[in-house]
């Protein structure tokens, strides 16, 4: 017989893994096979209702004092790893029922109290055989036993004939042997217990002792069965009659219980009505007692609420009343500096009170009553009164602030002294009235754009003309010789640019008109923006200069939650109110950059250098008009200097083309010269500023070099060679350290290589005709006849080649002296010839050896000069 899975020690394990963390001890397991099924019918097997494989685990944990039982169903996922998948507890459990319809005896079901829907069949259990369902059950029934102390209902199985099972199967424990390891000797015990527990709970022994008197009686052999069952039917009848007697004589008794359970019954009806009564009028109290108290609850309700409607209009009415100092303050109040403090107290009430009488201050059921739109517009007439009035004085503040300062001299530059713009005292005037101006813009935003363009307008006249006396005294002050704008000039002398004057006092001059009024600008704008209420972004700060003491005008944000939304808007109005303000103050820098170039035209480098740094250096919103400012005066010192490149390029294209150009042309050395002097006038980000002004003049002077030698095929080689050749002398220390001249450097290389090699080989070519004539016809037919066929062609025979060589070759000396003489002679500077002369012999040996590979290709048996004598000659010469 199979072994059982109820003592497979693997099953075992891996329900415990399953069960893990669950703190339950596993009882029994074993696999089942779960199907669906009704009370009372057999399951029958079809597409939704298949067997599926399970194991049922009975597990007991201890919680104090208590025991708990479990049954468990578990599954296997794909992996073939058991999961829990159901959990009943067994206390509930109320009935065990075996499915008769299985001839088997193999299947059963169990039925808990706890299920939701009785209409859901129930799962149905089948086992392997009948043992392994006896040992379940009996299982089942001890552990609900001993944790709730009954049993369910059992159908369809003879408890007798499982007694005798758990009888049979058992295994007298007395002659287990001590050598025995846990696991058998905790199977025979806990199969013991069964079997007594079963057998004492299904047949007590009292009732054992009973039923073998009752059979002792008959003294019956086992073919007597006919006759004792009628001897059992004949005392069961008698039995029956002898019921039936007992009851006829106890219907007396019978009759008095009922007469007394009829007077009980006539009392309680009584006692009913009287109850009846008594509802009905207790319910009428109740009643009286609920309008009582709702009278009185509305009574009380009705004085709370006059209490509140009391105190709210006294607020209201407190609300509604102006004090008589800010009433005096708003309506004809001075606005002179000992009174700005009463004046700013009137603002914030004035505020504070238009706020309280708007919606969200407001209640909105008060918001429409009489008075309080009557007191709305008399507090919005009095705030436009003080705007007005306020407004008024501010404009005419400014002015006369302005028209006192433009009217001293003092404050300006003069002859001979230059005066530093100061402000301060400006600044400190204005800042008596920032509070005020904050508290305006609070009570009505539009009065502020008038304010702010009479500060623009007035303020700007004397930023101007502070700027045009500083410029016009710098200028005055400044002296300076001119330097040539005339360059590249062929007809001007040749020491011209050579003796140019020191001109670094008109960048210091143009530094100094920056230096001054850059910062005053900066700062002008910056205080505008404060001062005038501009919501610019806090994470842009001004530059710190020396005055930015100053600026710090103590104005409290009133409404500071409302700044993120406005900023953008702001930030637009603020660009063009500085435009107001600083409009036409340019016009006193581009004089000074003008001046500047008709002294020194490169001065513009130092100058635009010198621009590009304080661009770099304004980074805040406020000041956005001074980096335009920067920006133009950029853009005027680059075309300025564009200027003069302009100039000069067409002072080189100028040169005299009628006249035969001979040697190095003037604009040559005379660009080393420019060049050498802009690299000194370099300062910060002008780098690319003369680096375009090079490519320009490089391209101009090549493209112009290319031209004149064009008019002069006859020396156009030796032209170009000798002008690319200085151009390279020149600019050698320079293109080290300048990109944008290196490559110019390298170009000039390249075309320098170029004619010199074509220069040479015409040299060669003119001396020896005949002799590399003659070779390169064997090179033209060699590309259509074979070599052997050569000597047969017409001018191409032995003979001929003797004629070539002998007048060629006799007297080679003489010919080289007279391709050196020929050299020398077309040459203007001497410096060259010693290079010249080396390249011109190693292209004449290296035509001659190319010559010799020919003869000895086509005429091996022909003799000529051999290549060595030919490099001995020209290196004796």
């Amino acid at each position: 017989m199979a072994k059982s899975s109820a003592d497979d020690d693997e099953l075992r394990r891996a329900c415990a893994a399953a069960m893990d963390g669950t703190k339950q001890d596993i009882v029994l397991s074993i696999r089942v096979a779960k199907s669906r099924g009704i009370w009372g019918k057999s399951g029958k097997l079809g597409r939704g209702h298949m067997a599926k494989p399970r194991v049922l685990a009975i597990s007991k944990k201890v919680e104090g004092q208590r025991t708990l039982a479990f049954l468990r169903v578990l599954k296997y996922s794909s992996g073939g790893v058991l999961e829990p998948a159901k959990l009943y507890k067994l206390k509930h459990l109320s009935k065990v029922e075996v499915v008769t319809n299985d001839p088997s005896g193999c299947t059963f079901l169990l039925g808990f109290d706890t299920l939701r829907s009785q209409s859901v069949a129930p799962p149905q259990w089948t086992m392997r055989n009948v043992d392994d369902r006896n040992r379940l059950l009996i299982c089942i029934l001890n552990v609900c036993k001993d944790v709730s102390g009954r049993l369910p209902k059992v159908v369809g199985i003879d408890v007798v004939e499982m007694a005798l099972w758990v009888k049979e199967n058992t295994p007298v424990t007395s002659k287990q042997k001590s050598i025995l390891q846990d696991g058998p000797v905790t199977t025979a015990v806990a199969e013991r217990d069964m079997k007594v527990t079963v057998e004492r709970e299904l047949v007590s022994q009292a009732e054992e002792e009973d039923m073998e008197a009752l059979l002792g009686t008959y003294v019956l052999g086992i073919g007597e069965a006919e006759a004792f069952s009628e001897r059992l039917k004949r005392e069961l009848q008698a039995l029956e009659a002898a019921n039936v007697h007992s009851i006829l004589e106890n219907e007396p008794l019978i009759n008095e219980v009922l007469q007394g359970l009829e007077s009980a019954t006539n009392c309680v009806e009584d006692m009913d009505e009287w109850l009846g009564v008594f509802n009905l009028k207790l319910r009428h109290m109740r009643e009286d007692i609920e309008s009582i108290e709702i009278r009185n609850n509305k009574l009380e309700m009705q004085s709370v609420n006059n209490k509140s409607l009391i105190e709210e209009l006294e607020k209201l009415l407190e609300s509604l009343r102006i004090p008589s100092e800010y009433a005096a303050c708003l309506t004809g109040g001075s606005f002179d500096e000992a009174r700005m403090i009463q004046n700013i107290e009137a603002c914030e009430w004035l505020a504070n009170a238009l706020k309280s009488l708007e919606v969200p201050q407001l209640d909105r059921s008060y918001s429409n009553m009489r008075s309080v739109r009557e007191k709305r517009a008399d507090l919005e007439k009095l705030r436009n009164n003080f705007v007005k009035r306020a407004s008024e004085f501010l404009r005419n503040y400014f002015s006369s602030l302005v028209d006192f300062m433009t009217s001293d001299k003092s404050y300006f530059s003069q002859r001979g002294q230059l005066k530093r713009p100061d402000h301060a005292d400006l600044r400190y005037k204005c800042r008596t009235y920032a509070r005020l101006l904050q508290h305006l813009k609070n009570l009505d935003k539009n009065c502020l754009g008038p304010l702010r363009k009479a500060y623009c307008s007035s303020l700007n006249l004397l930023l101007r003309r502070e700027a045009r006396e500083f410029a016009n005294e710098l200028r005055a002050s400044t002296k300076a010789s001119r330097n040539p704008t005339v360059w590249l000039d062929g007809s001007t002398g040749s020491n011209q640019s050579a003796n140019s004057a020191d001109t670094s006092i008109v960048s210091e001059a143009y530094a100094k008109m920056l230096t001054i009024f850059i910062p005053l600008l900066v700062d002008e704008s910056s205080f505008f923006a404060h001062f005038m209420c501009f919501e610019v972004p806090d994470g842009n700060k001004i530059a710190p200069t020396d005055d930015d003491n100053d600026d710090d005008l103590g104005i409290m944000d009133i409404d500071e939650n409302d700044k993120a939304g406005k900023k953008s808007a702001d930030l637009q109005a603020l660009n063009e109110s500085l435009h107001d303000l600083l409009d036409g103050i340019q016009e006193d820098f581009y004089a000074v950059v003008d001046w500047a170039y008709k002294i020194d035209p490169l001065r513009c480098i130092s100058m635009h250098g010198i621009t590009e740094r304080y661009i770099s250096g304004q980074k805040a919103d406020a000041a956005g008009f001074v980096r335009i400012l920067l920006d133009d005066l950029e853009n005027r010192i680059s075309t300025q200097f564009s200027r003069f490149v302009d100039e000069a390029c067409h002072q080189i294209e100028r040169n005299d083309r009628n006249v035969r150009q001979v040697g190095v042309l003037s604009y040559i050395p005379r660009f080393a010269t420019l060049a050498t002097r802009m690299e000194h006038y370099i300062q910060g980000q002008s780098r690319n500023l003369v680096d375009q002004a090079y490519t320009k003049f490089v391209n101009i002077m090549f493209v112009t070099l290319d031209k004149i030698a064009q008019g002069d095929p006859k020396n156009a080689d030796i032209l170009l060679l000798e002008n690319y050749a200085a151009f390279q002398n020149s600019l050698f220390d320079l293109a080290n350290v300048v990109p944008s001249l290196a490559k110019a450097y390298r170009q000039a290389s390249k075309s320098y290589e170029e004619a010199c090699a074509r220069f040479i080989s015409a040299i060669v070519y003119y001396q020896f005709e005949r002799l590399f004539q003659f070779a390169r016809k064997i090179e033209d037919l060699m590309y259509t006849i074979t070599p052997e066929e050569i000597p047969f062609q017409l001018g191409l025979s032995k003979m001929d080649l003797r004629k070539v060589v002998k007048s060629s070759l006799s007297g080679v000396d003489k010919s080289i002296i007279t391709m050196y003489k020929r050299l020398q002679k077309n040459l203007t500077s001497d410096e060259m010839l010693p290079s010249l002369w080396d390249k011109c012999k190693r292209e004449f040996l290296e035509k001659y050896e190319n010559f010799a590979q020919l003869i000895a290709k086509i005429y091996p048996n022909e003799p000529i000069p051999a290549v060595a004598q030919m490099r001995e000659i020209t290196a004796s010469i």
